[in-house]
């Protein structure tokens, strides 16, 4: 989870560095073109008959969210202090929670509720709406996090048939069609040092993805969500290093309760996967559940 983190983290960096030059249409294209690359060997290594899937549809609306959720994400990374950047695509999960009881009928219980309330605190105390520090950029940085969320509900539900290994191969496959037409309207070949921050983004990020699925297969995610924070520190530090970005307290404060909200969640969800676990256990091995 640790090597995921650094990986993620590198890919921010990278991807900052490129929108120097470069569009965040190209950016995001380049991303996945790379990502493609990277990941093929390993998916190429399974049976192909696991790879073969009847939700193709599914597929493109789930890629189509989030080449969306990319751009603004990517568009976020490059235009916002890293930290803050960061820090708002931490509240994805809160949205993942809401959407959870919306589209998955699952059920929540007060505690995780109050995690949730708390999350949009800490969103609150980050965009601090009405006050002269006040963004619109934060709020795109933000609609990243909320297709975020949407994403992750519709991975949940394509696992409940297809395989990892199949869901990511296609998502790539799907990314690199749709994420090339917005490029095209601005297309500008990168030049010198720009093709190594875009094959840079795309193999970070297709890195820090391998390994935070290797991880969650390890190790539970109560224990390794926290691990994931050190992003936060280490982007922060390489802005006031690298961009001569500095962050705010209230910047620190927000992306603190954010980060105490998701810890909270993660835990309640790990407590509530073991007692699953120990009453169905033939229900619990079923892949996404």
């Amino acid at each position: 989870m640790l090597a995921s983190t650094l990986c993620f983290g590198a890919m921010a960096i990278t991807i900052r560095l490129a929108s120097h030059t470069l569009h965040t249409f190209e950016i995001a294209f380049f991303r996945n073109l790379f990502g493609l690359l990277a990941v093929l060997p390993l998916v190429m290594r399974v049976d192909p008959a696991s790879l073969r899937t009847t939700q193709l549809s599914r597929y493109f609306v789930r890629c189509s969210i989030g080449i969306f959720s990319m751009l603004a994400g990517f568009w976020a990374i490059g235009h916002l202090p890293l930290a803050q950047a960061i820090s708002l695509s931490y509240s994805s999960p809160v949205f993942v929670t809401i959407l959870a009881v919306l589209f998955l009928g699952e059920h929540v219980r007060g505690r995780r509720w109050a995690a949730v309330a708390l999350g949009f605190i800490g969103v609150l105390v980050i965009v601090r709406p009405g006050s002269t520090d006040f963004s619109a950029g934060t709020l795109i940085a933000l609609l990243a996090a909320v297709l975020s969320a949407v994403v992750a509900i519709q991975i949940k539900q394509l696992s409940r048939v297809d395989a990892a290994n199949t869901i990511v191969l296609y998502t790539y496959l799907f990314w690199v069609p749709i994420s090339i037409v917005p490029a095209l309207f601005v297309w500008e070949w990168p030049q010198g040092i720009a093709w190594l921050w875009v094959i840079g983004a795309g193999l970070f990020g297709t890195g820090g993805q391998v390994l935070w699925t290797h991880a969650l297969k390890l190790g539970e995610v109560s224990a390794l969500t926290p691990i994931s924070f050190v992003q936060l520190p280490l982007v922060a530090l390489v802005g006031w290093l690298w961009f001569g970005e500095t962050v705010d307290a209230w910047t620190w404060v927000g992306a603190g309760i954010i980060l105490a909200s998701n810890a909270y969640i993660a835990h309640r969800e790990a407590v509530l996967l073991r007692r699953h676990a120990t009453t169905a256990p033939t229900e619990a091995a079923k892949p996404g559940e």
